[in-house]
């Protein structure tokens, strides 16, 4: 019996279409990535399939505890994390945290979460646990990715082919160490280690004077944490002024210059003081982008060079990945790796991740469906206009007449961060190290506008309600209060039931919980602004 046409072109048509897309990771973004894939119309028609790799046994990505063992450890988690931000602004806008969740909760509440997410949604059938990614090639006749995997418990490696591929690994695991003279000494001794290994204060042992290097999040929280245990903590802060708290206690020192002799415990700033009778220092500085399944032949770990012209090579300076559209798809020879074929999600900080990566994920689908839709010129003009802006920005701030800080939002209470480069950097490489810093780094309310950006470009509705930006901005003051409600016993009753409404009407039950923090705490300080 003769097959009518028709229905042979429909079976090619659709053969054509089927894709299979790979994700490797299974934290926040691999997670974002699996939902946001079984959302589209294409999976639901049997076109697209999805499986994530994650190589640890449960998902959760950074939210997994694990020993500080390991070259790096598994996770930089310590015990005492709690969320930065409030949980109605740092949920997926697709799932919330449930009923009377503490404002800020710990870590542990934000891993239930995630797993509830994960069952909410039906994930855990499209993702493998305890298979490590070991490479990723791209072979350039076929345009096909070849996933090789270890799977636990499997008596030899095995490879999977896919036409997509997203990395979501994340970018919290391998430590950042500085270069100042001297420290190496200090590492070797034992007197010194990264944040990454961090768990709780017992970890000091016997010290009692210990040199916190480093402003960001955890920086702040390893000072709260050793204060609290009793020990005398010098927080190393890039452009902070000189200044003793808390009966002598806390002195905030700017950079550190130098370490001297170890056995001493002696230091120097990089406004000549010292401090001596340092028993230990941790640096809280930082981690690096790092795709050690990647080979060289699809990114490079290098600083790019100066643009314009873009290279035609996609770059991992370690800082930032280089060039991408949209923070996300690589724009480089397109014959040697097309825009459509992998997606980086998850890179920029300063930001709201979870929401920003559904967004980021809307954007990814639509351009996997409809390559044409990214126009690399376009894009190309995007990239170069970012860099321009943020080269003339760090000129300006390492001019002799500028204060040399970023004017960028900051936490409150926190000193602001520096966009240049160290002063022991000089020349072109210092420039192009300091727009790498700053380059996946949103300030203000650029977050906001990049994922309006992302939905409108993916033709999807959703938008940033206003009670989002509003208390983004005004997270510190959240925090403040929320913690004063803990010390007076008042937190959890604060929560009781809010958000059992559900759906919008539950949303905005924590909306208006959080306006009456605001109100409180102009009430206990009318001397100054909430935000």
């Amino acid at each position: 019996m003769e097959i009518p046409s028709t229905l042979v072109e429909e079976f090619q048509q659709f053969n054509e279409n089927r894709r299979r897309i790979g994700v490797i990771g299974a934290g926040p973004a691999g997670l974002a990535a699996v939902k946001i894939i079984k959302d589209s119309q294409q999976y639901k028609d049997g076109l697209w399939t999805v499986t994530a790799f994650e190589a640890r046994e449960e998902v959760g990505g950074i939210w997994l505890p694990a020993p500080p063992i390991g070259d790096p450890p598994l996770t930089p988690l310590y015990d005492s994390l709690t969320t930065n931000l409030p949980h109605p602004v740092m949920a997926y806008t697709s799932f919330s945290f449930p009923p009377s969740t503490p404002l800020f909760p710990p870590a542990s509440t934000v891993l239930e979460y995630m797993k509830a997410y994960a069952a909410h949604f039906e994930l855990s059938p499209h993702i493998r646990l305890n298979t490590p990614v070991l490479s990723a090639t791209r072979d350039g006749i076929s345009g096909k990715w070849t996933v090789t995997v270890r799977p636990a418990q499997a008596h030899s490696d095995e490879t999977i082919t896919f036409d997509h591929l997203i990395v979501a690994n994340g970018h919290y695991r391998v430590p950042r160490f500085p270069s100042t003279p001297g420290l190496a000494a200090w590492l070797d001794a034992k007197k010194a280690f990264h944040a990454v290994y961090y768990r709780n204060p017992t970890d000091f042992g016997d010290a009692r004077t210990v040199l916190v290097v480093g402003a960001g999040p955890s920086g702040q929280d390893l000072c709260t944490d050793l204060l609290a245990s009793g020990r005398t903590v010098v927080h190393s802060v890039t452009g902070a002024v000189r200044e003793d708290m808390r009966d002598g206690h806390l002195k905030v020192r700017g950079r550190v210059a130098k370490y001297l002799d170890p056995q001493d415990g002696k230091v120097v700033f990089e406004d000549g003081s010292e401090e001596s009778g340092v028993d230990c220092t941790v640096l809280a500085t930082g981690y690096k982008i790092d795709f050690p399944f990647l080979p060289s032949e699809i990114i490079r770990q290098a600083l790019p060079p100066p643009v314009p012209p873009l290279p035609g090579a996609l770059y991992n300076s370690t800082y930032h990945v280089f060039p991408l559209a949209r923070h996300i798809f690589p724009l480089v020879d397109a014959d040697e790796l097309p825009a459509s074929s992998i997606a980086f999600i998850g890179l920029p900080v300063r930001v709201a991740p979870m929401p920003l990566l559904e967004a980021q994920m809307r954007a990814v689908l639509h351009v996997f469906a409809q390559p044409d839709a990214l126009d690399p010129t376009q894009e190309a003009i995007d990239i170069i206009s970012r860099y321009e802006a943020l080269r003339a920005q760090i000129a300006a701030q390492r001019s002799p007449s500028s204060p040399g800080t970023d004017t960028s939002a900051a936490s409150p209470g926190a000193p602001r961060q520096a966009l240049s480069a160290p002063d022991s950097e000089a020349g072109n490489d210092a420039l192009e190290l300091a727009i790498a810093r700053a380059w996946h780094r949103f300030d203000g309310h650029e977050q906001f506008e990049y994922r309006d950006a992302l939905h409108a470009f993916a033709g999807h509705p959703t938008r940033v309600p206003a009670w989002e930006v509003e208390m983004y901005d005004a997270k510190g003051v959240l925090r403040e209060e929320w913690r004063d409600l803990e010390r007076a016993g008042l937190a959890e009753e604060c929560v009781r039931g809010v958000g059992e409404a559900g759906g919008e009407e539950g949303i905005q039950q924590w909306v208006e919980l959080m306006r009456r923090l605001l109100k409180r705490a102009e009430e206990r300080h009318p001397e100054r602004s909430r935000l």
